[in-house]
């Protein structure tokens, strides 16, 4: 999936050898427009929206992706039966599994830290191995579901993803040799975002009480969106540092987490990723006649 200005675009490889793509106009509610222009409250804006939009673009991959193209009639009959209820269900779908993922990821660490209270009663200490155990969560659980066929797939194409970008970034004409020499790594990933919530919660969390323990866990899931919108603005940040010799390595770290969450794609893979960026190009270039009413080359 590739993300332009005006819209986001999904690419995907049918049966037959034909590729098939699914385009999403960028509408965003005018409370949400301002919302996005405010620091730390635009992340947490960026996060929900990414969400939606990503369950939505899940959901055209996995309803086609094993089906014959000439099924395709029932597929649209059916989206069309219940387009608005799929919508907002595919969409609340996403943002309520997020949710649940970053509360389980935030207390589990809370109660393994609780375990070490008596050996390490200092609240640094704590907070020091809630982050340990946060970490390690983290890695553990991206590695081992990076082993499943399926999860493997899509962290191959998150890498064709990277590389693609990557390519364009460096004004490589995108071929499958180019993308495929590019690097799989991205400084602006969302994976680099995962990394900053646990390093920006380390710090955060030492501004409040971790005893009694049911006070940790309420302020840490009261943190939660302080952790998500400090992350995004350093993520923001290490992008824009990234070629500055001195201060690059900062997103180093985010960069090494990438090694786990993209793999090495095929080069029907990187194909699908070209053609998918190339539509959205497209489709940026089409929106933005449409609003200057000139004609772009």
């Amino acid at each position: 999936m590739f993300g332009g200005k005006h819209c986001t675009v999904t690419t995907i490889k049918r049966k037959d050898g034909t590729y098939d793509s699914f385009s999403m106009p960028r509408k965003s509610h005018p409370v949400l427009q301002k919302l996005k222009k405010i620091p730390f409250i635009r992340g947490i804006v960026a996060i929900i929206e990414s969400s939606a939009v990503g369950s939505r673009h899940l959901s055209f991959s996995t309803d086609r992706y094993d089906v014959d193209p000439k099924d395709d009639d029932s597929i649209v009959k059916e989206e069309e039966t219940s387009k608005i209820g799929m919508i907002l269900g595919v969409a609340a779908v996403g943002i309520l599994s997020f949710i649940f993922g970053k509360v389980l990821f935030t207390l589990i660490p809370v109660f393994l830290a609780a375990i070490f209270q008596d050996v390490a009663p200092a609240k640094g200490a704590q907070i020091l191995i809630e982050g340990f155990f946060k970490l390690a969560l983290l890695l553990l659980y991206i590695y081992f579901v990076s082993m499943t066929p399926l999860i493997k797939r899509v962290f191959q194409y998150h890498g064709a993803e990277h590389k693609v970008i990557n390519a364009f970034e460096a004004n490589k004409e995108l071929t499958v040799e180019n993308v495929r020499n590019a690097s799989r790594l991205h400084y602006r990933c969302g994976s680099s975002f995962i990394l900053f919530t646990v390093v920006v919660g380390l710090f955060l969390y030492m501004f409040v009480p971790t005893d009694p323990l049911y006070a940790r866990i309420l302020n840490r899931l009261a943190l939660i969106p302080v952790v998500l919108g400090v992350s995004f603005e350093v993520l923001q940040l290490t992008n824009k540092l990234r070629d500055v010799p001195v201060l690059k390595f900062l997103g180093y770290p985010g960069l090494w987490l990438q090694l786990l969450t993209t793999k090495e794609p095929n080069d029907d893979q990187i194909q699908t990723a070209i053609i998918s960026f190339n539509t959205m190009l497209e489709e940026e270039i089409k929106t933005e006649q449409g609003l200057t009413g000139e004609k772009i080359v």
